[in-house]
């Protein structure tokens, strides 16, 4: 490339280098005010309801998990309007005293005498008043949960948003680390979709990690111990629910970190245990395949749970964990 070019392309590249990074850094920054505003709010109806600022903080979370575009939404949580104004107000009055006539659920959180769906107070008070229908202890809410629910997974899920949460007094956990130390050899490809045939024919929901016996894995996120131990398909084992409903699940270890428990929380770095090639077979059956991390994320959406391709997110990962080092 001659000198003339040199200069061209230079003066080109420096102005859209440092517009991408104005825009990530915006984009960083904005994201830091949404959940700084969201956390004002979830304190603001603690001061007025007493409900612990975790738990709503979790059940709009939750919402957010399963509903769509409501990421950059202020509040997600949302009710049916028959519920809110109530069966019988046609015209969605939304003074309180019309709501209440019509046994409708929306309250006044602002202190302007009207309940509103549009309001993100009216919504969020409305919603506290919801968990502590049963009383203000965790087997309270948990009932109010189950009540709304009806289902086992959605109050365990929330519940233990709420616990992450209040670990770290803060709603804004962002990071991410890569699930293998990168200071170690390793490697890894998309394998997701791909077939299996011990135990049947079945596809393979996951990448696979592979490394040498011993290698650091490490927690990618924050959430809460969910299950551990032995399992016929994946040998010693650890799955982890983080607070975007996802269960991240890492199999065929050949060890455990010292004292961790089901019911533990963890963030991301967090040292869980050691590849290995433990699996297909009972208990302690190891060397059946290379040493290697079996790396799976299933979505919960409310309603079932799946798996999907975790290869782009540990690609992502790998990067911030390269950065951070």
């Amino acid at each position: 490339m001659n000198q003339k070019v040199f200069r061209y392309v230079l003066f080109f590249t420096i102005p859209v280098l440092f517009f991408l990074f104005t825009m990530e850094t915006d984009a960083e920054e904005n994201k830091e005010k949404l959940y700084n505003q969201r956390l004002l709010l979830y304190k603001k109806i603690e001061t007025i309801t007493n409900l612990p600022w975790y738990y709503l903080a979790a059940f709009d979370q939750y919402e957010r998990n399963i509903q769509k575009d409501k990421e950059d939404e202020l509040i997600a949580i949302t009710f049916p309007e028959e519920v809110w104004y109530g069966l019988g107000n046609i015209e969605k009055i939304d003074q309180v005293e019309a709501i209440a006539f019509y046994n409708g659920i929306g309250k006044d959180g602002n202190g302007n005498g009207k309940a509103s769906l549009k309001e993100p107070e009216d919504v969020l008070f409305t919603a506290a008043k919801l968990l502590l229908e049963n009383g203000i202890t965790e087997d309270d809410i948990k009932i109010s949960l189950w009540n709304f629910y009806k289902r086992d997974l959605s109050v365990k899920t929330v519940m233990n948003i709420a616990k992450v949460y209040r670990h770290f007094k803060t709603n804004a956990l962002f990071d991410r680390r890569f699930p293998v130390s990168i200071t170690h050899n390793y490697s890894y490809r998309s394998t997701w979709g791909h077939r299996r045939g011990f135990g049947g024919n079945r596809i393979h929901e996951g990448t696979d990690i592979f490394a040498n016996y011993g290698t650091p894995v490490i927690a990618t996120t924050y959430g809460v111990v969910e299950l551990k131990g032995w399992n016929l398909y994946g040998g010693w084992r650890i799955g982890i629910r983080d607070i975007h409903n996802i269960y991240h699940y890492y199999a065929h270890l050949n060890s455990y970190a010292d004292h961790i428990q089901i019911g533990d929380i963890v963030k991301p770095g967090d040292l869980l245990g050691s590849v290995g090639s433990t699996g297909y077979g009972p208990p302690g059956t190891a060397g059946k395949f290379p040493p290697h991390l079996h790396y799976g994320m299933y979505k919960d959406n409310g309603h079932n749970e799946w798996s999907f391709d975790p290869y782009p997110y540990l690609r992502k990962w790998e990067r911030n964990t390269i950065d951070a080092q």
